[in-house]
This record gives structure tokens, C-alpha cells and sequence, in this order.
């Protein structure tokens, strides 16, 4: 079947509510043609079950994401809807990913700076160091690529970046996953909530310990740099730098894992694209891109409507849910040939993977470059990946794109 046809017949309901969820097992197991119907039937969606308006073609996400008038809190959506129910943590103040201004544009000013792209670069022969050393230890047969690399390795990394001490790895990692197992799902059990509660509190104690020996004796490492972080007389508070490296651990780490999982799972299914990234692995920070493109890690985003206005002939009502499919606007063939195809060498691979405007994804350089550092210690170490006799599972949750398990054959050199 064309991927950019109907998955279904004309007399068909247009797919909605859950159908565009990853808890919709259609969906959840390959979400693009669902997508591609959606963009060709119905490019501005409302979305009656869910409480939102669904916008699937690249221009019109890209409006969205760069409408500096649009609300990203929570808290000013209307009731019951999308943003309120899935989104909204009662009166709580929101984290940075989901602030207004001005609040949102004080704590990016303080914290950015350590994110840039020559700030990251620096940390790339440490990055390099972990892949090669998780690599390694993979032997030749058969392996679930996201527990035993795409899963550990951006948590060591961050352990490594905020100069927590080797000895502690295996509790920021258990903290970690605490926290990523409730982070993004909307409905944890009660083992996993209270695991979640203990692991926050356990980090909680370890980095406020962490930041006040810092302050005593600063290293060369990322909780230094947040404490040193100024805006004329303004500084992070100890809690606001605990907040922002949760927030890093547990958005950057799904993110990033889904990235790695994604990515090495086109090249496993394209024999073709692993032989060009070793003979010229000069594309490999394009691989990268394309994986981001081709299978983005986050399948959609958010914004509120500000006021009530009107979008290409559809009525926006003030505190409505606007939310823009990255994984649809990834996939326009209206903007990308051949659009389901995944090639290393494409020219264009821009994409909306990492969101747009003020709120542009503040890790994404650092997730680019643990994911350019793992494919090359993956394709140096192996002569060929193939998917496993034991299949892959993705992960139901919502608004994310990623595997559970991914079983690859690892071809030594």
C-alpha cells in the first residue's frame, strides 16, 4: 500500500481521539499512514473526543510552533481540555518546557548558556568514551538494543555531565528510571507512582547535597556551570537547578533513548544505509537528522490559544488546545520526496523533531551528539545489525515515539 493513501476506505469515519494515540495498537505500531490520511482528509482536525484541533501538514505546524503569541502553561487552557486533562499538574507551577513568559524566558537566559552547541562540543570525548565503552561490551549474537545501550547510556551521560561519581551511577540510573516510568505516563500504577515519589525525593537529597559541595569547591562539570550561571544579579536557586537537572534526566533521557532505538532500527531494516555510513562516515551526523525526520522521537506538541481567532478558515476558541503532529509535518510529501523513505544522504532533513520557536528543545544538541557518538561506536564495533528472530514492542505513551524492546543480530567485524 501507498503510504500516502487512505489506510482505509472513503466511507470510513477519519481517524480521532485515541486513533491518533500511541495507545491506538494501529497507531502505536506505525503511526504514518494513519497520519498520511489524516493530512490528505482532514489537514486541520478537530478532535471532539480529546479536547484539541490536530494540525498534520510541515507550514502549518511550523505556525504554530513559532507563534510567539500562542500559551504553553497548562494552567490557562480550557477545561477538559487536551492540554488540561493530559498536560495540566493541578495549580503547580509548570516545568520550563511548559512556562510562559516572563518566567520561561528568566530561566532559559540562566541555564542556556551551558547548552549551546560549542558548550556541548566540549563534552563530545566524554560522550564518545561511554558509547565506546557500552559498545564493547556487547558481544557478537543476538541483544535487546534499548536495555542494553539505548536505555543506560544518556543517563551515565548525564550522571557524567552534572560529575556525579562513578560509585553512584547505579542509583542516579535507578532514580532515573524511576522517574521516566512516571514522567510521561498518564496512567501509572501505584507500584510505579510510589517508586516515582521515592526516586524524586532520593535525587532530590543526592543533587541538593551535590550542588552545596559544588558551591564549596567548583568542578569542571554542568552543576558547577548552572551555579555559576548569571544574569546581572539574577542566579538559579539551588531548587530551580535541582529542576532543571530532573527535568533533563527525565525528558532528555526518553528522548534521547527513543532516538537511539528509532535510529538503529531504520539502519538494522536498511542494509544499504549501514554500508554508507561506514564506508563515508562523513554522513553520520546526517543519519542523525534523518532519523529525527523519519522517525522523530516525539510524535506531537502543544500550544493554547492566546484569543479567540480563526486558522485558514477554522474557529479558534481562547484556552483551545492547539496540538501539531512533528511526526506528520516530518513526513509532508508536499516538503520532502519521497517522504517515507529513509535515507542517510538526503540533502534537506530539516524537521520539527525538536519543536520550534521559544521553546525549541534546549538538550537538542547534546541528544545529536550522544546519538552520532553511539551509531559510529555501533557501525566501527559490527560489521551489520539485523532485526532479531525476537521482534521489537513500541511503547504505548502518548505524544512519544519509542521501543520497549528492540532485538537486533550483531554481526561481528
Amino acid at each position: 500500500m501507498n503510504a500516502h493513501a487512505p489506510s482505509a476506505g472513503k466511507d470510513s469515519p477519519t481517524p480521532t481521539g485515541l486513533q491518533l494515540t500511541s495507545l491506538d495498537p494501529d497507531f502505536c505500531a506505525d503511526p504514518y499512514p494513519i497520519l498520511h490520511r489524516l493530512r490528505a482528509e482532514e489537514p486541520i482536525h478537530r478532535d471532539e473526543v480529546l479536547g484539541r484541533i490536530v494540525f498534520t501538514r510541515h507550514d502549518d505546524v511550523r505556525s504554530i510552533l513559532y507563534d510567539l503569541t500562542l500559551w504553553t502553561d497548562p494552567r490557562k487552557s480550557r477545561p477538559n481540555s487536551f492540554v488540561d486533562r493530559f498536560l495540566r499538574d493541578g495549580d503547580n507551577e509548570p516545568s520550563m518546557l511548559l512556562m510562559d513568559e516572563p518566567e520561561h524566558k528568566r530561566l532559559r537566559s540562566l541555564v542556556s548558556g551551558s547548552f549551546t552547541p560549542r558548550a556541548v562540543e566540549r563534552w563530545r570525548p566524554r560522550v564518545r568514551a561511554i558509547a565506546d565503552r557500552l559498545v564493547n561490551g556487547l558481544e557478537a549474537g543476538q541483544h535487546d538494543l534499548m536495555e542494553s545501550l539505548a536505555k543506560p547510556l544518556p543517563s551515565v551521560v548525564i550522571a557524567e555531565l552534572l560529575g556525579v561519581d562513578a560509585s553512584r551511577h547505579d542509583d542516579f540510573k535507578n532514580w532515573s528510571d524511576g522517574l521516566v516510568a512516571v514522567g510521561f505516563n498518564p496512567s501509572p500504577t501505584e507500584e510505579e507512582t510510589a517508586r516515582g515519589e521515592e526516586s524524586r525525593k532520593c535525587l532530590e537529597d543526592f543533587l541538593l547535597g551535590e550542588i552545596d559541595m559544588r558551591r564549596r569547591n567548583p568542578q569542571d562539570d554542568l552543576l558547577s556551570e548552572l551555579l555559576r550561571a548569571q544574569q546581572g544579579d539574577d542566579r538559579l536557586s539551588d531548587y530551580e537547578i535541582f529542576q532543571q537537572c530532573q527535568l533533563l534526566l527525565v525528558a532528555g533521557n526518553v528522548t534521547t533513548t527513543d532516538l537511539i532505538g528509532n535510529g538503529v532500527k531504520a539502519l538494522s531494516e536498511n542494509p544499504e544505509q549501514q554500508q554508507i555510513l561506514r564506508a563515508q562516515p562523513e554522513f553520520l551526523a546526517n543519519a542523525v537528522e534523518e532519523t529525527l525526520r523519519f522517525d522523530s522521537p516525539v510524535v506531537n506538541s502543544s500550544r493554547t490559544a492566546s484569543s479567540d481567532s480563526e486558522f485558514e478558515g477554522t474557529a479558534i476558541l481562547k484556552g483551545e488546545s492547539l496540538s501539531v503532529s512533528l511526526a506528520a509535518a516530518n513526513r509532508d510529501p508536499a516538503i520532502y520526496p519521497d517522504p517515507d523513505r529513509f535515507d542517510v544522504t538526503r540533502k534537506d532533513t530539516h524537521h520539527h523533531a525538536f519543536g520550534g520557536g521559544r521553546h525549541l528543545c534546549l538538550g537538542a544538541h547534546l541528544a545529536r551528539l550522544e546519538a552520532q557518538e553511539t551509531f559510529s561506536a555501533l557501525i566501527q564495533r559490527f560489521r551489520r545489525l539485523e532485526p532479531g528472530s525476537k521482534g521489537h514492542h513500541y511503547a504505548a505513551i502518548p505524544s512519544f515515539r519509542g521501543l520497549k524492546e528492540l532485538w537486533l543480530d550483531f554481526l561481528p567485524a
